[in-house]
């Protein structure tokens, strides 16, 4: 694993692609470890939850992916876009992709795989341009028209994460959540998405309660039914401070805990903010089971 970025004097305007027809491979890379892959969240945002206006800078952006990858992740999720599920600002797809060309290039030429966190297809586009590796789409095939049809020309693999635009109390959360990925899965059929290529993730904290929330972890197993990989991305999220009053950066033990039990219960990336504690965390469960 490469532990350094070096910063291009000049990123190029486009850069051969690195996923294409390989997409398959990138993915069942990833997947093909004794423990779950770990997925480094890079924020190049004002208003993100957690760490927003920490990486808007480039030099500190790319100084938090070089970290990041030391620190073992196999996989960095670079987003430029707030998707927060409360108080999020939408930008335009300029702005966005403003934020992404000082940064997203020079971590692409470390080697690392990384993956672009975008719900409009033509910053994915233009990402995958770039040499990024895997699509993550917080709509899940479900909000841009186009982005289905972009990740089946392009052949890489795409995270289909669940969403609602509110969240509502009143219903069974994870029959929700398995609808929601038949119309997504349906959708990627007709548009000639491999099933190899797709993750599910169930989006927590996405359009849902906290209550909804920890039933989801609760019953990921559930998920298993569609025969995909399953990413958790339950990071320093909100429902942990229902459990025990905290602020963001004051969540680690509680994300270790739902990413144990993520894994446990099938999860097979696990997208986090704290990557050297949830790298260590995974290990020594997989040693401890190792002993069984």
């Amino acid at each position: 694993m490469i532990a350094t970025i070096s910063r291009p004097a000049e990123a190029p305007d486009k850069a051969p692609a690195a996923a294409g027809s390989s997409g398959h491979s990138v993915l069942a890379t990833l997947l093909s470890g004794p423990i779950p892959a770990v997925m480094g969240v890079l924020n190049v945002t004002p208003d993100s939850f957690s760490d927003g206006g920490q990486f808007t800078v480039p030099e500190r952006a790319l100084a938090q992916a070089r970290k990041m990858v030391a620190e073992g992740a196999d996989i960095i999720d670079i987003g430029a876009e707030s998707t927060r599920p409360y108080g999020s600002e939408p930008i335009s797809a300029d702005e966005e992709l403003k934020r992404l060309r000082e940064v997203l290039p020079a971590i692409v030429a470390s080697g690392v795989p990384v993956s672009i966190d975008s719900m409009k297809s033509s910053v994915v586009a233009w990402a995958l341009d770039q040499g990024a590796m895997i699509a993550n789409d917080v709509w899940g095939l479900q909000r841009d028209p186009e982005m289905a049809t972009l990740v089946a020309a392009r052949g890489v693999p795409v995270i289909v994460m669940h969403n609602r635009d509110r969240a509502d109390p009143a219903i069974d959360i994870m029959n929700d959540v398995t609808d929601f990925f038949a119309r997504s899965l349906e959708t990627a059929a007709k548009a000639g998405i491999s099933p190899d290529n797709i993750v599910l993730d169930p989006g927590i904290g996405f359009g849902k309660t906290p209550e909804q929330s920890m039933a989801v972890l609760a019953r990921l197993n559930e998920l298993s039914s569609f025969g995909l990989p399953l990413l958790v991305g339950a990071s320093r999220k909100r429902f942990i401070s229902t459990v025990t009053p905290s602020e963001p950066h004051q969540r680690l033990g509680g994300s270790i805990a739902a990413h144990l039990l993520a894994a446990q219960k099938g999860a097979r990336i696990i997208r986090a903010h704290d990557v050297a504690e949830t790298v260590q965390a995974l290990r020594v469960a997989a040693a401890i089971r190792d002993q069984e």
